[in-house]
């Protein structure tokens, strides 16, 4: 190359590199220009109250390790309705039966939007599901086949028998154990157990299939990382550092652990040679969905499994965390203890296990599991949700695109809705027609309004009916000599609260 080649190609590259630069530059003042607009437009507004924010993580700093702890501080200090800035999300916290009436009386359509969840998305094949899939069309049609196909009162009934193989499964490792028993584990397998049937049509205890002997311990995994921080959910530009960190590589070990199973079920549910199963699972309901030309949304197989997650995840988690929490509160209030054992006895006597004709007789034992219930949500802050457009909200502007979490646990010990609020007493609902299922907003466990958990009655009818065999058979105590007002009630991390530390309980057979 001669000089005067070198000299323009030099000419060009300094060129390109200045336009680059000027190109760069450009953008990161419109970048700055339309930040301190929107800043401007967002200042200009009566937001709900809050506290001071920090630069760059807002208020991310006063969530604490257990958020709805952190966020009900702040709603004692700043009222029902606070506007915080988490990381660059803003986000609205509700916190009283008042301002979630208003909400979802009147503008549940405009707060039935979801944020994508970084791990959500990933593990709902890109939000092809019902738990996170952003309102519309679709999720509407796949609400209702869930609903209408998986979860229907006849569907349900119909794996009656299958619940109580299950419970008599559990009862019997309790005989037959030796020392204190594990009932956090225990309750644990009955609730992936039932699911795993009800879904799949068997259960996983190895057998041969890809990960089955694991499958628990992949969905313990899966429920980690859905309740586990991750940074992209605050500041969504920040997606780049799960790679550096080993975020995603643990997260896409989990996906593809996940998705080995379901291909393996999926593709053994397309045999033509299987037998013709008594009563149809999740998967057999799902396929033959896929395949009716009348559906207005067509299922593929990547929907199919997006369904089957949200049934495992949300299933599991809910009733045996609501059980471990049930028998924790029953330990520490023996009187309690021993009123829902004579009346499950007295209902069922003579029978060598209450079966879930019984159940409707067990007044006393429903009050037990509605208060467990109110102590003990699942999911503190339900599932956040976002706004879809602007509204107003006693007198205060929520801009659209807004996260919102509704603290149901504070709301279920609100002293101005309940009286002695933090204690354990079934009886306040003994004249009382406050329900769970998302009517009276003193209490939603299950959450309210179009994004109201359909599993609901799924989900009570095994903890009602696990709990009444372990009274109805069993007497209970600590180990170790351990008292009572000792036992502790640490909550773990995670969007379903779990009690921290496993549940251990001496098992005496009843008289």
């Amino acid at each position: 190359m001669d000089i005067s080649s070198f000299q323009a190609s030099h000419s060009m590259v300094s060129q390109s590199l200045l336009l680059l630069l000027l190109v760069i530059f450009s953008a990161l003042l419109l970048l700055l220009l339309s930040t301190k607009q929107k800043r401007k437009s967002v200042a200009s507004r009566r937001l709900p109250p809050g506290p001071k924010k920090l630069p760059l993580i807002g208020n991310l700093h006063q969530l604490g390790s257990l958020p709805h702890v952190g966020l009900q501080r702040l709603s004692n200090e700043y009222g029902p309705l606070i506007y915080l800035k988490l990381g660059s999300v803003p986000t609205l916290v509700v916190s009283s039966a008042d301002m979630a009436r208003e909400i979802f009386t009147v503008h549940d359509l405009v707060f039935s939007g979801r944020p994508a969840s970084y791990v959500g998305k990933k593990l709902s094949y890109g939000c092809n599901d019902v738990v996170f899939a952003p309102y519309g069309e679709y999720w509407r049609e796949v609400r209702k086949i869930v609903i209408l196909e998986l979860l229907s009162a006849k569907r349900v009934q119909s794996f009656q028998e299958l619940r109580e193989e299950e419970v008599t499964l559990m009862l019997d490792a309790i005989t037959h154990s030796s020392g204190p028993v594990n009932l956090s584990e225990l309750t644990f397998f009955l609730s992936n157990n039932v699911i795993c049937r009800v879904a799949f049509g068997k259960k996983f205890d190895g057998g041969g299939d890809v990960g089955a002997g694991r499958f628990p311990d992949i969905l313990q995994e899966t429920q980690n990382l859905l309740g586990g921080f991750c940074i992209a959910d605050f500041f969504p530009w920040m997606g780049w550092f799960n790679k550096l960190n080993g975020f995603d590589a643990k997260l896409e070990k989990n996906f593809l652990e996940l998705d080995k199973i379901y291909d393996k079920v999926i593709e053994e549910h397309l045999d033509p040679e299987r037998p013709e199963p008594e009563h149809e699972d999740f998967v057999d309901v799902l396929i033959r969905v896929q395949k009716d030309p009348k559906k207005a949304v067509a299922l593929s197989i990547e929907k199919i499994k997006g369904v089957l997650t949200d049934m495992f995840v949300a299933g599991t988690d809910t009733s045996s965390a609501s059980l471990v929490w049930t028998m924790a509160e029953l330990i520490r209030n023996p009187s309690v203890m021993r009123k829902a054992q004579e009346e499950v006895r007295s209902a069922v006597r003579g029978k060598y296990q209450v079966e879930e004709s019984d159940l409707s007789r067990l007044i006393y034992l429903k009050m037990v599991v509605k208060e467990s219930l109110r102590l003990h949500p699942p999911a503190p802050l339900l599932v956040p949700r976002k706004t879809t457009e602007d509204c107003t909200i006693s007198g205060y502007e929520v801009p659209a695109n807004t996260q919102v979490f509704v603290n149901g646990k504070l709301i279920a010990t609100d002293p101005n809705y309940w009286e002695n609020p933090n204690e354990f007493q079934p009886e306040r609902f003994l004249d009382s027609s406050i329900d769970f299922r998302g009517q009276n907003f003193e209490l939603l466990p299950f959450g309210v309004g179009r994004r109201g958990c359909p599993g609901t009655n799924f989900a009570v009818l095994l903890i009602e009916l696990a709990l009444a065999n372990l009274l109805h058979r069993f007497d209970w105590e600590l180990a170790d000599g351990m008292r009572r007002e000792d036992l502790d009630m640490e909550e773990a991390i995670g969007i379903t609260v779990h009690k921290k530390n496993p549940l251990y309980l001496l098992a005496t057979p009843a008289n």
